[in-house]
């Protein structure tokens, strides 16, 4: 017999749960409000309020059927984990890889996924990170619309897929980071508003009504939501969980729900002898979200530092349309800003926003801010889903990846970045639901016609060939300019590693010197020079200092004395 248990505070007289097609009576909790319990036999699963249709479990370990199926337990004591000796190890000093498991190979499987691992440890990453794998309807998506928060994408491989992911990964010494939503659920197979106050009409996000986090029944979806967590980060032996928009995290309690989540991770860590972190997605720019929790902080370990990234695209695209307009006045100004005081928007005016935004990062906690060129955001929400290589020559590219990877932060790439893929990444979906998927796809076609797009230019994100289309070459890797740009890539991960000065995370030892005019950056750290010519010629940068050797090039670079003569699109790391 197995012990069946759910929080169902809706159901008025009678909860039962179904299994294999047989129903069994649950029982009120006595001291535990809105729960039932009960025993039945071990098999899939499904609960039953008043009378109603069978529901997944909200706390569902596996969804074999899809989100809208029955649920099936999982034991998790079961599975033969490696004796790998991995125990961990904290973020600062690291280097993260994103991707997208459905894409990241033909096969868009965990296992087809782990084939590739000795590519990312080759080049020098410390840290996988997954978009998220909750279940979600049909095969394919970017995973945001993701429900069954305690579940794993059968498609991919479901729960036994994901712990041979991160068994492999632990063998080959790389961590593994989750990307998790707490902030709303996929508005197909989302049942939990047919158990209880899972959302309130008091806050309201893009996605609707919020995550209820402080209304009455808060204590429960906060549980349920931290549950989740300590879920991934204890059974399925994940390292690191990166949160999905925290700003769309609505709670005016005394204890914002961050806190209360990084708190609990903290004390999972050291039961568990082994760090572990949390890295949150914000467009806030408080330095609230990574400050101590007893100086007022939330305690998350980072967050993503889209300035930086907003800065760099500019620099080197040009382009100045919505949020980059803010950034494209003075875009090398913008860079020398990030570099050197994390936020752009440290309490300045943003003409995007309408106000002023943002307030001050503590200068000596740049690893705090993860640092980036490219995401599956920053790529995949454009219309095209076109990557800088589109526009960009290698040698452009190679100056942004030398920005990234010398930069006091913790640098981030996105699956492909590395060898300049030429791949799309595109925005796919592939819900069941004939209504949802053609409001899907007319969305996708109103938001880009506000900006000139013609509606037939948008790629369907319904039509198999657009998730066909975003899908890694690998065979791309053995050509030019591809196998240039990754040993370059390989390079500058390792000069970070063999030279400390250039990882060193304290904002306020790093200098820049730039010329907007005449499109040049030479960053300052210690004794090395990161000096970047994203001009139509050749030029002459100062380096403050006498040349001692050019460590790295991509490009012509040559050695004058205090100077370095740069080619176009060039750019090199030297010793003073």
């Amino acid at each position: 017999m197995n012990r069946y248990e759910v929080w169902a505070p809706l159901a008025a007289d009678r909860v039962e749960v179904e299994v294999d097609g047989a129903s069994y009576a649950l029982a009120r909790c006595a001291d535990r409000d809105g729960w039932w319990s009960g025993e039945a036999p071990e098999g899939d699963y499904a609960f039953r309020l008043d009378g109603g249709p069978p529901l997944p479990d909200p706390r569902s370990p596996r969804q074999p059927h899809g989100p809208d199926g029955p649920s099936r337990p999982v034991d998790h004591a079961a599975f033969r984990w490696s004796k790998t000796g991995w125990r961990g190890r904290p973020l600062p000093g690291a280097v993260v890889y994103e991707l997208h498991v459905g894409t990241f190979t033909a096969r868009g499987t965990f296992d087809a996924a782990a084939e590739h691992l000795d590519h990312i440890v080759e080049l020098g990453v410390d840290f996988v990170e997954l978009m998220p794998v909750c279940p979600f309807p049909g095969k394919h998506g970017w995973g945001y619309d993701g429900v069954s928060l305690w579940a794993v994408h059968e498609p991919y491989g479901g729960p036994e897929g994901l712990k041979r992911f991160v068994d492999a990964a632990h063998r080959k010494g790389l961590g593994v980071i989750l990307d998790v939503v707490h902030n709303h659920l996929g508005p197909s197979g989302n049942y939990l508003p047919a158990y209880g106050p899972y959302f309130t009409d008091r806050h309201h996000t893009p996605w609707g009504s919020a995550v209820n986090l402080d209304a009455p029944g808060s204590d429960e979806v906060r549980r349920y939501l931290i549950g989740s967590a300590l879920a991934w980060l204890r059974d399925y032996r994940i390292d690191g969980l990166r949160l999905d928009a925290v700003h769309a995290l609505a709670d005016d309690r005394a204890v914002h729900f961050l806190e209360e989540l990084s708190r609990e991770v903290e004390t999972l860590a050291v039961a568990g002898n082994r760090p572990l972190f949390l890295i949150a997605e914000s467009d806030l720019n408080t330095p609230r979200t990574t400050a101590p929790r007893e100086a007022g902080g939330h305690g998350l370990t980072a967050q993503w530092s889209d300035d930086f990234h907003h800065a760099v695209h500019t620099a080197l695209t040009g382009e100045s349309h919505g949020y980059y307009g803010d950034f494209a006045h003075a875009p090398l100004a913008a860079v020398a800003k990030t570099l050197t005081r994390g936020f752009f928007h440290d309490g300045t005016w943003s003409t995007f926003r309408g106000r002023s935004h943002g307030r001050p990062f503590a200068p000596a906690a740049g690893h705090r801010l993860l640092g980036y060129l490219q995401t599956h955001d920053q790529i995949g929400n454009r219309a095209l889903g076109d990557r800088l290589s589109t526009t960009l020559s290698p040698g452009r590219l190679a100056c942004g990846a030398a920005l990234v990877l010398t930069s006091p932060f913790t640098p981030m790439l996105f699956m492909g970045e590395e060898w300049g893929a030429a791949t799309p990444w595109q925005y796919f979906t592939d819900h069941t639901d004939p209504g949802l998927a053609e409001a899907v796809r007319q969305g996708r076609r109103r938001e880009f016609a506000e900006h000139g797009w013609h509606a037939d230019a948008v790629p369907d994100p319904q039509e198999p060939a657009t998730v066909l289309r975003s899908v890694l070459d690998w065979t791309e890797l053995r050509r030019a300019p591809h196998a240039e740009l990754l040993v370059w890539y390989r390079t500058l991960v390792r000069l970070r590693r063999a030279r400390p000065e250039l990882s060193g995370p304290d904002l306020g030892a790093v200098r820049v010197a730039y010329d907007e005019a005449a499109r040049w950056l030479v960053v300052h750290r210690g004794p090395y020079r990161v000096a970047v010519n994203l001009g139509t010629a050749e030029a002459a940068l100062p380096l403050d200092g006498a040349g001692r050797e050019v460590v790295a090039a991509f490009g012509a670079a040559t050695l004058a004395g205090s100077a370095v003569r740069l080619g176009a699109d060039a750019v090199a790391v030297i010793l003073t």
